[in-house]
């Protein structure tokens, strides 16, 4: 790195933590992109003139608002809602809701911020923006879930439309949550339009958009592979989580012929040494989609399997792949250097930002094959967007038509990161590839429209 852009990087982030004191998660996502662009900033001094990057960091809107609601007993709560509409340079705002009880906004930031260069690279003509609330689904009523959401939508609709605004789920909100959305939307509205997406099937979603995110993983994983003559057949998967990343990630990977040998939840994880097959993985979806349980409850079930409590993390468990599919921070230095003893070769992110700065450096050093979230979770919001093309033209298409577009928009994505991130000695790094390739696509669209 040259003289320049290290000065630059420090002065940028000590302004930036001055402005945004205390959000750590969102200092962290700058940072990250702001190392892989500098050099380019460096390069097209008009990008510094311009003041590309001040004015990327800051977003163009952020809603926040209360979400008051009433439980089963009768019970008044009030939470704290969230829309960070960061960027919509390239297409209207695009990016998810999560309901989790970490949700704040330094990392409703972070992700709508990530977002924006995570949409540029699909292609589709999406911007950047991030939503939820501090609000937990976890051992509430449909009845509570419901009148939640009710709530939270007769705010956010003011400020959402299909050509403004197309919010989609995450974290705590799945097809439960974005139906009950979408009809007070709809109520709210009186029209029928395509403003949330991974809307039922029947009611305007697309087919594959539940797999789109976990299959684009492994999509992007086995065009990582196939740069060193490697692929998924006989080899080892580590996973994290058990929400639906993680569930079709773990599907798409034992369709390519790996054994996967672990799924976690915040308690703490599972070890099958025999792996899943078909049986045990329809277990896990009505564990975890219809019964709303944990993921210990496998262990009870399948007696091959081991569960280790306290919050554990899945990463000592030997393997080939690792995929961390829950959520931000998760996979740390230690981890990071006990998958690599332990003869990881691919780390291919499903989550967003689960590698902290450390076991990136980590990963990079052993020269492993990893990609950060931004470029290789990129499937479910491709999706998403192609769900908003379809309900745009009243169409549905098929399967085998989405999930052949979904297989070009991956392969696409893994180009652009090879064409940015190739250095000289042929590594390809992923982040740098990735963040440049989407900074570079937003900041033209944001120099062609002038001052806004």
């Amino acid at each position: 790195m040259s003289v320049f852009s290290d000065r630059y990087i420090k002065t940028f982030m000590a302004e930036l933590q001055a402005r945004n004191p205390g959000e750590l998660e969102f200092h962290q996502a700058v940072n990250e992109v702001l190392t892989s662009v500098a050099p380019c900033l460096e390069a097209y001094p008009y990008l510094l003139d311009g003041k590309i990057m001040e004015r990327m960091v800051e977003a163009e809107r952020i809603i926040i608002f209360r979400v008051p609601w009433m439980d089963d007993s009768g019970a008044v709560h009030v939470n704290r809602g969230y829309r960070v509409q960061m960027n919509s340079a390239i297409g209207p705002y695009k990016g998810g809701i999560r309901f989790h009880s970490s949700v704040n906004l330094s990392i409703m930031k972070f992700l709508a911020f990530e977002q924006t260069f995570k949409n540029a690279l699909t292609t589709l003509p999406m911007g950047g923006a991030k939503g939820g609330a501090d609000f937990n689904p976890r051992g509430k009523s449909d009845a509570e879930v419901m009148r939640f959401c009710q709530s939270f939508m007769t705010e956010l609709h003011r400020h959402i439309g299909q050509d403004t605004d197309v919010p989609a789920g995450d974290i705590g909100v799945g097809g439960r949550e974005i139906g009950y959305l979408f009809g007070q939307y709809k109520r709210l509205r009186d029209e029928f339009s395509g403003t949330l997406t991974g809307k039922g099937f029947a009611w305007g979603g697309s087919s594959l958009r539940p797999e789109a995110t976990g299959y684009g993983v492994c999509y992007f994983a086995q065009q990582m592979l196939a740069s060193r003559g490697e692929g998924f057949e006989g080899k080892t998967v580590v996973i994290s989580g058990s929400g639906n990343v993680a569930q079709y990630a773990a599907r798409k990977s034992m369709q390519l012929g790996a054994k996967v040998v672990t799924l976690s939840d915040s308690d703490g994880y599972i070890y099958d040494p025999d792996g899943l097959d078909e049986e045990k993985f329809a277990y896990v979806q009505q564990l975890k989609n219809v019964a709303r349980g944990r993921i210990k409850e496998y262990a009870s079930k399948y007696p091959s399997a081991s569960y280790y409590p306290g919050g554990a993390k899945p990463w000592g468990v030997k393997c080939d792949i690792a995929l961390p599919c829950a959520t931000q921070n998760e996979l740390d230095g230690d981890s990071a250097r006990t998958l690599v003893a332990n003869g990881c070769i691919c780390v291919s992110e499903g989550a967003n930002m689960p590698s902290t700065p450390e076991a990136i450096a980590v990963f990079q050093q052993a020269r492993l094959l990893y990609s950060p979230g931004k470029a290789s979770n990129a499937g479910g919001v491709a999706v998403s967007g192609l769900e908003m093309s379809q309900n745009s033209m009243r169409q549905k298409w098929t399967p085998e038509e989405v999930d052949a577009q979904l297989h070009r928009i991956m392969s696409d994505i893994h180009d652009s990161c090879t064409k940015y991130g190739t250095e000289p000695d042929g590594y390809i790094n992923y982040v740098k590839g990735a963040n440049t390739a989407g900074f570079l696509k937003v900041a033209g669209a944001m120099m062609d429209q002038g001052l806004v």
